[in-house]
Parts: C-alpha cells; sequence; structure tokens
C-alpha cells in the first residue's frame, strides 16, 4: 500500500483492516445462510451477530480513514478516488448483513430442493466480493494485478447471475403458493445483490486505476 499512501501506515493499517472485515463478512455471510438452510438456529444466530459486529467494524474504519484523508490532506491527488471505492465497497458488506437480517426476520421456507442452489448462490457472490477485495489491495501495493483480480470479479458476478436465474425458474415450476415463489425469488435477489455490488465496485476500480497509469 505504500504507493498510493506514502503518508502514514497507521492509514495503510487502517484501510487493510477495513478490507479485512469485508472480507471475513463474506465468510459469515455464507455460514449464515448455510446454517439457516438447516435450521440450526443457534449458529445462525451467531453468525448473524459476528456480520453486525464486522459492519460496524467497517463503518466505523470507513469513517475514521475519511476523516483522516480530510483533515491531513493525504494523498489529495487520489482522495476523491479512495473515498468513493470505500464507500461503494462498504455498501457490500453492509448487503451481507441487511440479507442475513431479513432471513431472521421474515424466515422464508425453502424447500431442501432448493438448498444447493441457494449455497451455490451465495459461494459464488462472496467469490466476487473477494475476487474485489484482492483487486483494491493491488491498487494501493501494487497497480499492475489489479487487473488480474478484477476479471475474476466479473467471473463469478455472471455465474451468480446464472445460478441466480436458475434458483428462481426452478422455484417457480415447483409446487407452491405464488406467494412462497416470489418469497424465494425476494431472497434469490438479495443474495445476488451481493455480486452485483461487486460488480460496480470493480466497474469504478477499473476506471480509477486507468487514470493512475496514465
Amino acid at each position: 500500500m505504500a504507493i498510493l499512501l506514502k503518508s502514514t501506515k497507521e492509514l495503510e493499517m487502517q484501510i487493510d483492516e477495513f478490507l479485512d472485515a469485508v472480507g471475513q463478512g463474506g465468510l459469515v455471510f455464507t455460514l449464515g445462510v448455510k446454517y439457516y438452510l438447516c435450521k440450526n438456529s443457534e449458529n445462525f444466530k451467531e453468525q448473524l451477530k459476528n456480520i453486525g459486529s464486522l459492519e460496524a467494524k467497517a463503518d466505523s474504519l470507513r469513517r475514521t480513514i475519511e476523516n483522516k484523508l480530510y483533515t491531513h490532506t493525504l494523498i489529495p491527488e487520489h482522495r476523491g478516488d479512495v473515498l468513493g471505492l470505500l464507500e461503494s465497497t462498504d455498501n457490500i458488506i453492509d448487503q451481507m448483513k441487511e440479507t442475513l437480517n431479513q432471513f431472521d426476520i421474515e424466515t422464508p421456507k425453502v424447500p431442501e430442493v432448493l438448498h444447493k442452489n441457494f449455497i451455490d448462490l451465495t459461494e459464488m457472490s462472496v467469490l466476487a466480493s473477494d475476487a474485489l477485495v484482492m483487486a483494491i489491495r493491488a491498487f494501493f501495493k501494487d497497480i499492475n494485478a489489479v487487473k488480474d483480480h478484477l476479471h475474476k470479479v466479473f467471473f463469478y458476478e455472471k455465474e451468480a447471475d446464472r445460478i441466480g436465474d436458475n434458483l428462481k425458474r426452478q422455484a417457480f415450476q415447483l409446487d407452491l403458493r405464488l406467494s412462497e415463489k416470489n418469497h424465494l425469488r425476494y431472497f434469490a435477489l438479495h443474495i445476488q445483490q451481493v455480486s452485483d455490488n461487486a460488480e460496480s465496485v470493480a466497474d469504478r476500480l477499473a476506471i480509477y486505476t486507468i487514470k493512475r497509469t496514465i
């Protein structure tokens, strides 16, 4: 991260911590969905608590970093890009927390035949988020390596869309009430939003990377 953040080691560490929180959020999110599907209420609640703590940590770190970037006039030529990157990345862990929270509130009934679809969708969405975290780390440390991770974000996002579409198609073919089918579709879209958000940040990061290399 020294390439971009030459001014302070502390800021470098805090951005690393922020990205760690987002990455850990993906692990917790995946576990949370799996525990919900297998009706392990105790472990699901634990992951719900964990994702809340990680989301709060990410929010706090983002605000601290933003404050330092402004008050200490650090990397002024890239400050807007860094701020936009942090804010949009924060939306990813927000979406993970919100999705688990909605599982807790609405308690959708997921037929066992769709369990694998939901798990595959969750894992693919989180892979997109993980690849994005790696791309952002590269943006600060090794700008030439950003593309090595960005193409993975786009690949995983497309796979998540494919799995999500298949899930919804299969759900609507089941012998369920229309309200139940729509409920399953709603949660599939919630999970897909994680990879959609990762793709949006990746698009932004691609532009920032070009700006830094010209």
